[in-house]
Order: C-alpha cells, then sequence, then structure tokens
C-alpha cells in the first residue's frame, strides 16, 4: 500500500515539505480518544501500521481555537518513538484541503469539525419521520463551504410506498442541483452500489445523519462485518438503534476511505453570508428586484421575496428557512466579534500585565545592585 491510498497527495507532499520536521513521516488520524489519537502511517517496507499518539505541546498552543486541533482526518507529521518507553508525537498538522463542520451546539460561537479532508459527504435520511427540507438545506450549506461533494442516501425505503421514496427525492434534487440523490434500503441490501462508486483508492467519504436512520447498517455492510452493532428497527417508528460513538476512520478493503460519524440531533451553521446566498440563490434572484436595497423579508413594502411566496412562486417553508438561517448566520459573527474583541482586550491586559511585571523587576534589580546607585 502507499500514501495516496490514504488519501495522501501532491499538495499535502509540498506542505510536508515546507515543515521543519526532520524525522517524521506523514501520518492520517483515524480516531481521537480525547488524550490520544490514533494514527495510519506506512512504514518503509510498504505495510500499513497504526500507533497511538500524543499531540505536542507547540500543536496545542499554536491552534488559535479548538478547530485548528488536530482531527479525525487530518494529516499530520508525526515523530515516531525510538523505543517502547517514548511517546509518538504530532509535531504539526497538515494543512486542510476541505473541511466538513457546523458550530458546536448550544450558545457557543465554537466551530466544531467533523471530518478533514474528505471528498465525498453523504447525508442519509428517510421519507418519513427524519425527512426535513429544512434540515437538509443546512447540510448542504455546510457541504458547499467545505468543499466537498454532495451525495444523499433516501434510505430505509422498504417501509414507505416508492411514491413517498420519489416525492422525497425530488423535493432534495431541487434544493441543490450539485448534489447526486438516491433512493435506498439498507435493511434490503439495495443501492449500496451507490456509494461504491464514490469509494475508490485515496477517496475519503463521510457519512451524516440522524439517529437511526440506517448508517450503521450500511457501514456494516460495506465492510463485510458487524463493525457498528445495531438493534432490530422498532416497527411503530421505523428507528433503528445508531451505536457509533465516535468518530473514526476505517480504510475499506476495496479501496476508499470512510469515516463514520455519530448521529447528529443539531445541525448549527457555521458560514459566512457568501456561502448562504450560495445555497439560495433562486430566493436571492427575487431580493435583487426588492424595491429598497435594506429589505428585510417581512413585511416590507415592495418585497418581491414576499410577493413571490403569496403568489406560489417561491415555496414559504424555503423562505421561513432562509429568513432562519440568515439570522442565525448574523447571531454567529455577532458573537465572534464578542469573542474576538474579548480575545484582544484579554491579550492587551496580559501584554500590560507582563510589561508591568518587567518594569518592576528591572526596578528591584536597580535597587539591589550597587552600580546602578
Amino acid at each position: 500500500m502507499i500514501l495516496a491510498d490514504l488519501g495522501w497527495n501532491d499538495d499535502f507532499q509540498k506542505a510536508f515539505d515546507k515543515l521543519s520536521t526532520k524525522g517524521c513521516v506523514p501520518a492520517r488520524l483515524i480516531r481521537d480518544n480525547k488524550i490520544t489519537y490514533g494514527a495510519l502511517f506506512v512504514d518503509d517496507e510498504g505495510d500499513v501500521c497504526e500507533r497511538e499518539v500524543l499531540m505536542s505541546g507547540k500543536v496545542y498552543h499554536d491552534a488559535v481555537n479548538d478547530a485548528e486541533l488536530p482531527a479525525v482526518g487530518d494529516w499530520v507529521a508525526l515523530e515516531l518513538a525510538n523505543d517502547a518507553d517514548d511517546e509518538n508525537m504530532i509535531r504539526a498538522r497538515l494543512p486542510r484541503q476541505t473541511c466538513f463542520s457546523r458550530k458546536l451546539p448550544g450558545k457557543s460561537a465554537e466551530e466544531q469539525v467533523i471530518a478533514a479532508n474528505v471528498t465525498v459527504v453523504v447525508v442519509v435520511t428517510d421519507a418519513g419521520s427524519d425527512f426535513s427540507p429544512r434540515r437538509m438545506e443546512r447540510y448542504f450549506t455546510l457541504i458547499r463551504r467545505s468543499g466537498s461533494k454532495a451525495v444523499v442516501l433516501v434510505n430505509k425505503s422498504d417501509l414507505f410506498p416508492d411514491e413517498q421514496n420519489q416525492e422525497a427525492a425530488e423535493l432534495i434534487r431541487e434544493l441543490s442541483e450539485e448534489a447526486d440523490v438516491y433512493i435506498t434500503s439498507a435493511a434490503r441490501n439495495e443501492g449500496l452500489e451507490v456509494l461504491k462508486k464514490y469509494l475508490k483508492p485515496g477517496i475519503s467519504l463521510t457519512m451524516v445523519g440522524s439517529s437511526g436512520v440506517g448508517k450503521s447498517t450500511m457501514v456494516n455492510q460495506l465492510l463485510g462485518e458487524d463493525f457498528q452493532w445495531t438493534n432490530d428497527v422498532n416497527e411503530t417508528t421505523g428507528k433503528g438503534r445508531h451505536t457509533t460513538t465516535a468518530r473514526e476512520l476505517i480504510l475499506l478493503d476495496d479501496g476508499g476511505i470512510l469515516i463514520d460519524n455519530p448521529g447528529m440531533r443539531e445541525i448549527q451553521m457555521w458560514t459566512d453570508e457568501h456561502t448562504l446566498r450560495e445555497s439560495f440563490l433562486d430566493v436571492e434572484q427575487l431580493a435583487a428586484e426588492c424595491k429598497f436595497h435594506d429589505c428585510k423579508h417581512r413585511n416590507d413594502i415592495g418585497c418581491a421575496i414576499r410577493a413571490a411566496v403569496e403568489n406560489g412562486q417561491l415555496d414559504e417553508g424555503r423562505y421561513e428557512g432562509y429568513l432562519k438561517l440568515d439570522e442565525e448566520i448574523e447571531k454567529l459573527q455577532q458573537r465572534q466579534k464578542k469573542r474576538r474583541i474579548i480575545s484582544e482586550r484579554r491579550a492587551k491586559r496580559d501584554h500590560r500585565i507582563k510589561a508591568r511585571n518587567l518594569a518592576d523587576r528591572i526596578d528591584q534589580d536597580k535597587d539591589q545592585d550597587p552600580e546602578w546607585r
């Protein structure tokens, strides 16, 4: 096996060559154990090796926030231990080529990295209780920002009428022309060939979605073994018991790399105004026709968006989703600005304290040194 099978490419090689990490080897993180990481690298004989590794203090302190710390899918410069008593140490994290992330749930203004350096993000949903166009809009916005390819599986088709499955798939296609949308049934082992089209050597794919939509069953079938234990589907709710509790990068025997994720209850936005507007080009085109350039698109006179909703040209749910996302991003930007101001004030305060302490020490040295008297 070669590094390219793990997702390595020329751009990573160029970034690695620029690092002052003599004696280190490229390694990809496959597991975050909170204190340690699991990492894969290729040894001199071409064998893939896994090691438990630690993050160096420099990598930790150089990170401006938690999102800049190493995450599953990241490539790092790894210093291998010389003997059993030493630790394998991450000396640097290579720049990410893509990064699928969301805002950390709650009132935080922090980014949470879901998967780094992924080529394809697969969203798994169903045509039943999990189906939500507004949630899909959020997924598409985040995937577009990440730089990855969007694929959607309308899973559990065996539980719903074909007409319902087709309607859900068509609604999703209308939300994103860039996304590939398929109808599948993991329980019947139908449609999984779709995933294999994307899982080529060196291609990294991550699967996301709510708990119980069948992600673990798909992972088991891709691996050909019970990698993730799952319960039977509840006949009333149509939900299975999802058991993925941590992100993990998995090498597939037939080629390709899979990053499995726990179920995501909240899809908090971590994006900017530009990406939002790209996700709602149809709404943006209408906004350009509003009478006033600062139209809030609610009760303003001459609002072209409201008029489009009233005459049936624009779906009201999509309109409400646009306003909600816009408001959410604005609040996130305000929290980030407040956080920057606080950080800058703390930095200035710490600088003043250090300068004052240095001046005090100089004064003390002068008092104690006869030459200064």
